[in-house]
């Protein structure tokens, strides 16, 4: 049986506002609390609708300071959401800061996690995909039984690369971190990394789960890309996949979100897939989600690191 996952990283609004260089003060409070009371509902919808199983990554920052998110993430994990950690702060330098201090930022996100759900997280996905030796050490000293953080992904980093470097001419520098080029040669599939270097196939005890790419060009099958491509480039693209045993469909709130529900239009116009309607794009990911289910088991990444655990 081939395997399939959906995972959305909650990613809040400042968040993109650091990406792209813009004053969090564009944001009033009920903006910054978009993605959890408007987006988490709305993904809810969608995978009750279809009757399966999802990932939350959650940021532990925001569980400390809205009770919404709380509420939100305890009704998931009541309703059998996976709930998994997005690290702490979202810092997109989290692996430039040192051992301890990572160890301590993935340990306050676990415990919010804890207090907020009644359970640790079992896995993690890092703060802009972007992984090193410190960082993995810290997932296996925490005893997380996966991590789903490489995304090898050529035409994403040549983007991210470009934007970067625009932003940076205009005077406003994204808070963003261009990840190391061997993450261009990580493996597509899921295995077991090397401790001190883990975009390298070793035997390190916290299994790697990377978002799905296509085989030849490595082109991303990610949220952004199926709610904004012509739906019969998404379905090619879908289909260049189709033999591979585990499919990671990694989605935003943002990937559920549009100018109407009250973003700024200064965001609006730096991040243009919110100019897609959000009935237009849930309309599309329940099209993707079904050619998931029509064709895999579709599970938590929890419940897929276990099936694979011994095999990988």
């Amino acid at each position: 049986m081939r395997l399939a996952s959906i995972s959305v990283d909650l990613d809040s609004l400042p968040h993109y506002c650091r990406i792209h260089g813009l004053p969090e003060s564009l944001l009033d409070a009920r903006a910054r609390s978009l993605v959890h009371a408007v987006a988490v509902p709305r993904f809810r919808e969608l995978l009750d609708g279809l009757g399966i199983p999802g990932t939350f990554f959650v940021i532990g920052e925001d569980l400390e300071s809205d009770p919404v998110a709380v509420a939100g993430m305890r009704a998931s994990h009541e309703a059998g959401i996976e709930v998994a950690s997005h690290s702490h702060a979202h810092d997109y330098a989290l692996t430039r800061r040192g051992p301890q201090a990572i160890h301590a930022d993935l340990a306050r996100a676990d415990a919010a996690i804890l207090a907020a759900t009644g359970v640790r997280p079992e896995g993690f996905r890092a703060p802009g995909y972007t992984l090193n030796a410190d960082l993995y050490a810290a997932t296996a000293a925490l005893g997380y039984r996966y991590g789903s953080s490489a995304f090898p992904a050529v035409p994403y980093y040549s983007a991210k690369a470009a934007v970067m470097g625009a932003l940076s001419v205009l005077g406003r520098p994204s808070r963003s971190v261009l990840d190391s080029p061997r993450v261009l040669l990580a493996p597509r599939v899921p295995y077991r990394p090397d401790p001190a270097q883990p975009y390298r196939r070793g035997s390190g005890p916290v299994l790697e789960l990377p978002m799905t790419v296509t085989p030849a060009l490595r082109f991303p099958l990610i949220g952004t890309f199926a709610t904004t491509l012509p739906r019969a480039s998404l379905h090619a693209l879908w289909r260049t996949c189709r033999r591979d045993t585990f499919f990671n469909f990694e989605l935003h709130g943002v990937d559920v979100l549009d100018a109407s529900d009250g973003i700024p239009p200064e965001l609006v116009r730096q991040q243009r897939d919110l100019r897609v309607s959000a009935t237009q794009k849930m309309a599309r990911l329940r099209e993707v989600f079904g050619w998931l289910k029509s064709e895999r088991e579709v599970l938590t990444l929890r419940d897929v690191a276990g099936r694979l655990s011994a095999s990988v």
